[in-house]
């Protein structure tokens, strides 16, 4: 088979995979209203249909690409076995989910073993599609950082999702932990942005990662509100409220409430949170300082959530004292310089040793001595 064909199959298939990751976004955001107007009285509700439509689609391509070079004597690509493994890790949480359920009931955390294991499962399959995008895509072409953008802004929404439950912390506990979401995105998020910035060799990628992941969140939303119209569920979340008034779900019902006597954050303001930080990131270039980079990015988190909580009827009364607020701004940069390190690690190994079809030099990572450094 020519190195052509070999080629053009496999971006075929990365492209799939990316639509399927897309969708499988929507139906995660879809499934996270579910639970928190509806409640969950199936493993079978639609947003996970959803969901494992869009797994079971990219098992089929990651899999598929895979037993078809290995019977053709194919050498296949790094990519593609990672994409292959992180879906095959988010298969094995949906039986455990079901059981964790059945054990512990039907109220919901995202921070449950089976969750994170799904959540883990899913950021590595899209690892995957960065690095099968490199292998597969000319230094710096436009459909190869097209590629990147759009597998970094899924990874960043990913990871976004994942910390959803640090302003329940940040309600329950207060003090050091009102700041829970800027130390931890201060340590995550930087995997994703930074990462993007240094593969695809562009400055401004954590701004426009950030900007894609929000089009795609209004998208979803779009989504959710057509499926809620047209299946129309019966709501039972107030008898499961009830049952337990200490669940995660009663506390963000709570928050929810005492928040009402503000209207809701515009468009702007719901863009500009993320944005500015990522904007900070972005003017002290992660590509060749990914920890000063993250670390500033901490710092421009910490000041614009720290805002923005102080506004809320139910955060206002949490307000840390000076010195809270100080240990706290102090383990975010730690966090920051952290998460750019570990950033920079990732990109590196993404780069060592990733051959691209079709293309006869290395792609370098901006700021890196050696690819397999």
């Amino acid at each position: 088979m020519s190195v052509r064909t070999t080629v053009t199959y496999r971006r075929v298939a990365l492209w799939g995979s990316l639509v399927a990751r897309l969708v499988g976004a929507w139906g995660l955001g879809w499934d996270i209203q579910w639970h928190m107007t509806i409640g969950r009285d199936s493993f079978w509700i639609a947003p996970h249909v959803m969901i494992y439509s869009s797994v079971v689609t990219g098992l089929v391509l990651a899999w598929g690409v895979l037993a078809y070079e290995w019977l053709t004597g194919i050498v296949t690509t790094r990519g593609f076995r990672l994409a292959g493994l992180g879906l095959v890790l988010v298969v094995l949480a949906a039986p455990l989910d079901d059981l964790w359920h059945r054990l512990f009931g039907l109220d919901v955390t995202l921070w449950s073993p089976p969750h994170l294991l799904a959540l883990f499962g899913s950021a590595v399959s899209t690892l995957g599609c960065l690095l099968i995008a490199i292998e597969v895509y000319p230094l710096r072409s436009r459909a190869g950082r097209a590629a990147l953008l759009l597998a970094g802004a899924l990874l960043y929404g990913g990871i976004r999702v994942t910390l959803d439950p640090s302003w329940l912390f940040a309600y329950s506990y207060g003090g050091v932990l009102f700041h829970t979401f800027a130390m931890l995105a201060a340590l995550i998020l930087p995997l994703a942005l930074v990462t993007a910035a240094r593969l695809s060799g562009l400055r401004w990628a954590p701004l426009f990662a950030v900007i894609v992941a929000f089009a795609v969140g209004i998208v979803g939303q779009q989504v959710a509100r057509a499926g809620f119209e047209i299946l129309q569920p019966v709501s039972f979340i107030g008898e499961e409220i009830a049952r337990d008034t200490s669940s995660p779900i009663a506390v963000g019902r709570e928050i929810a409430e005492k928040n009402q006597a503000v209207p809701p954050p515009s468009w702007a303001l719901r863009l500009a949170l993320p944005l500015g930080p990522a904007a900070v990131m972005a003017l002290a270039d992660p590509r060749r300082r990914p920890g000063a980079a993250a670390m500033a990015y901490g710092v421009a988190v910490f000041a614009a959530y720290t805002w923005f909580l102080s506004s809320l009827p139910a955060y206002a009364p949490l307000a840390p004292t000076g010195l809270e607020t100080a240990t706290a701004l102090a383990l975010t940069v730690a966090s920051g310089a952290a998460g750019g390190h570990a950033a920079r690690w990732l990109s590196d190994r993404l780069v060592g040793g990733a051959p691209r079809a079709g293309v006869a030099r290395e792609r370098p990572v901006a700021g890196a001595t050696s690819p397999g450094r």
